[in-house]
């Protein structure tokens, strides 16, 4: 006797395979709904022009230029509002019925998780080259070599991944985009601003201060600073272990999220899809 599942087509290529066409479905989606990629596009580019021109001669940063200063902050805050794509794409997937129609397809149950990752992975590159092209044109300099260059860009690529799990997660755990946009944007605004994304740490007050001296996304600034050898404004004397060492405290952040949040994001996505 004959099964639905033994009707099923059998499958023609492995979870790489199949992760690789959910990736270019989003791809394709980038390619047809191009005012979809507003918050990679116009949001980073907007930022980095409003507070390099508006704030720039208003805020003064030790050892160097605020514009300069300025550009670690944009490039931490962009990525970390990466995780936005992702739980957006995914929450509607999970509410316009697609997942669905993936769940009855000969495909590996990794893939579909697996190719929003890669998908937005790619898609968080724009942002960063063109944050990069605008920088330059606001004053933005590298002041280091090229390995501490190519150090930092690789840094960058590294934390979008980890905070693509965030957005994962997040997708996999609320209802819809609308829930994501909601909840979302009040857990990730605060923690960009509560950090030296565009004032220095020492401007902070007390309550805050502390805060944004462990937050991961005044690290992620600051070892871009450091790498590009931009300003990064005064520490005090007794600097804590963030600060004195930001790559190292970022990459353990990096390591931290991914082991603990891809966990959980595959969890809370099998849980959705049996409800």
């Amino acid at each position: 006797m004959t099964t639905a599942a033994d009707a099923r087509p059998a499958r023609s290529g492995g979870a790489l395979s199949d992760m690789w066409v959910i990736a270019r479905r989003g791809f394709l989606h980038m390619r047809r709904e191009p005012e979809a990629l507003a918050d990679v596009t116009l949001q980073p580019v907007m930022f980095t022009l409003l507070f390099a021109y508006v704030f720039g001669g208003a805020i003064p940063v030790a050892g160097g230029s605020y514009r300069e200063f300025l550009m670690g902050g944009i490039f931490a805050q962009t990525l970390v509002f990466g995780s936005f794509g992702v739980a957006m794409s995914l929450a509607s997937d999970r509410k316009n019925g697609a997942i669905d129609r993936f769940r009855s397809l000969p495909m590996a149950r990794s893939a579909i998780l697996g190719g929003h990752a890669l998908s937005h992975l790619v898609r968080g590159l724009l942002p960063i080259a063109l944050m990069s092209v605008c920088g330059l044109i606001v004053g933005w300099r590298v002041h280091t070599g090229v390995v501490d260059a190519v150090a930092g860009y690789g840094l960058m690529i590294a934390f979008l991944f980890a905070v693509i799990w965030v957005g994962i997660l997040m997708g996999s755990m609320l209802p819809t985009p609308e829930a994501v946009q909601g909840v979302g944007f009040a857990a990730i605004f605060p923690v960009t601003f509560i950090a030296s994304t565009f004032v220095p740490i020492s401007t902070l007050p007390g309550v805050l201060k502390p805060i944004a001296e462990w937050n991961p996304v005044t690290s992620m600034a600051e070892a871009l600073r450091r790498l590009y050898g931009n300003p990064h404004g005064e520490f005090g004397p007794d600097p804590s272990f963030p600060l004195r060492h930001p790559v190292a405290y970022t990459l353990i952040w990096i390591v931290g999220i991914v082991a603990v949040c891809a966990p959980l994001a595959v969890l809370f996505y099998q849980r959705s899809i049996r409800d």
